[in-house]
């Protein structure tokens, strides 16, 4: 059961806070200082051997209710432990997030769970607030995504958000073509056997767990100096480019027959994904200076000065230092330095681990039970009108009308749509 029952106004049950990611959801109580648990996104089903993606934007609406009931209803009474009747609902949201998956999720709250009440809680607003801070540039390095947005006096600049298909997804993609590519495989019989050789006697779930694992155990972001070298020396046609001397290799047992042999040229080239610029000269450093060119010049300093970095892919060692040193190193670039207002760049170090930030400051404002309820959706509302008010709505008069006799949206969902200030 979770701690501090009861307390609150009115003797009120704490509130239920869920972060629901495309790769892990975290979920978990208000008021607690973390997520009771963290588990994949996905829901297993007797039909399919393969378990179901929750965050999914491709099938229709009935597909999505039946799949979020599953999965919710699985965080309730299986990792929870609680009656959702009783207690309000902090979902943690992307600013991304699609419509059709947002308004599917409030109505399994509201119709066949029946909670109380549903507050959507931008994360990246979320992020800012574990810090008691105003203002900040969040950068949300997720599984599908980095995300990059201006929140500035508490107020999110939505016209100042920039996006990346980069993120952990992008890295497994790249991690799975070099091990193809470079990897050996030694059994009984053989040795020095090429991996698609031998991958149809690899279970999948293997090989996606040999990915993660040696991801997470023994890969690594260089620092601007080596990186740039590796990145030279990959897209050079010559073969003239001295490439800087690769880590160990690292031999890792399948099955106690099999060893597979992983180059360690892999452990660092792997992660340059991320810093390595497109055709458009794109890269996970350039989002953070564009976003900042999208915002007021009398709101760069404050902003450059205040970063945020969250997300699983964050969590890489030395993505932070490299991150900083390649904003540093691309704002001297004249592209940037001649339009840039302020090129001191700061980091935030937030109380709680990046992939749990977010969830952290819903657990902060959940615990207000006095505004959440101010702030929150409640069920009535919900079955009067049918429907959560969207991004776009929400500074109409029509979106005050399903707020009561409020004239403007609450403050915690208030949006900024231009850069004008």
């Amino acid at each position: 059961m979770p701690l501090f029952e009861g307390l609150g106004s009115g003797g009120e049950k704490t509130a239920v806070v869920i972060d629901i990611g495309a790769a892990y959801t975290k979920c978990g109580f208000a008021g607690e200082t973390g997520p009771r648990c963290i588990i994949p996104s996905e829901v297993q089903t007797p039909d399919l051997q393969q378990p179901i993606k929750v965050f999914q934007h491709n099938i229709n609406s009935e597909e999505l209710y039946s799949i979020l009931k599953d999965f919710i209803h699985m965080l309730y009474f299986r990792h929870l432990l609680v009656n959702p009747r009783d207690r309000r609902v902090v979902i943690i949201e992307s600013v991304l997030c699609p419509s059709l998956f947002r308004d599917t999720l409030a109505k399994v709250f509201f119709m066949h769970f029946e909670v109380p009440s549903v507050l959507f809680a931008p994360s990246h607003l979320m992020s800012v607030l574990t810090l008691g801070i105003n203002s900040a540039l969040v950068v949300d390095c997720g599984y599908t995504e980095t995300l990059v947005l201006p929140v500035y006096e508490g107020i999110p600049i939505l016209s100042a958000w920039e996006a990346l298909p980069l993120g952990g997804r992008a890295i497994h993609k790249e991690l799975e073509g070099l091990l193809m590519e470079q990897c050996t495989v030694d059994t009984d019989c053989n040795s020095g056997q090429s991996l698609p050789a031998v991958i149809g006697s690899i279970p999948e779930e293997v090989v996606e767990d040999i990915k993660v694992l040696f991801l997470v155990r023994t890969c690594f972001v260089s620092d601007l100096q080596r990186g740039l070298k590796l990145q030279k020396a990959k897209f050079n046609l010559h073969s003239t480019a001295e490439r800087p001397a690769p880590p160990p290799d690292v031999d890792y047992p399948v099955d106690g027959e099999k060893i597979v042999h992983i180059k360690g040229s892999i452990r660092d080239s792997v992660m340059e994904i991320l810093f390595e610029q497109d055709n458009e000269e794109k890269s996970v450093a350039t989002l953070v200076l564009d976003a900042l060119l999208k915002c007021p010049i009398d709101t760069r300093k404050a902003l450059s000065e205040n970063l945020v970095v969250v997300g699983g892919t964050a969590m890489l060692p030395g993505f932070l230092h490299r991150l900083l040193a390649e904003i540093r190193f691309l704002a001297e670039k004249p592209r940037y330095q001649q339009v840039l207002a302020s090129r001191t760049f700061r980091l935030h170090n937030p109380p709680a681990k990046p992939n749990c930030t977010a969830w952290l400051g819903g657990a902060i404002f959940g615990g207000l039970q006095d505004i959440l309820g101010s702030r929150s959706v409640s069920r009535d509302l919900y079955k009067k009108t049918g429907r959560i008010p969207d991004w776009c709505r929400l500074g109409s008069s029509h979106a005050g009308a399903e707020y009561g006799t409020r004239k403007t949206p609450p403050p915690l969902m208030k949006r900024a749509f231009s850069s004008e200030k």
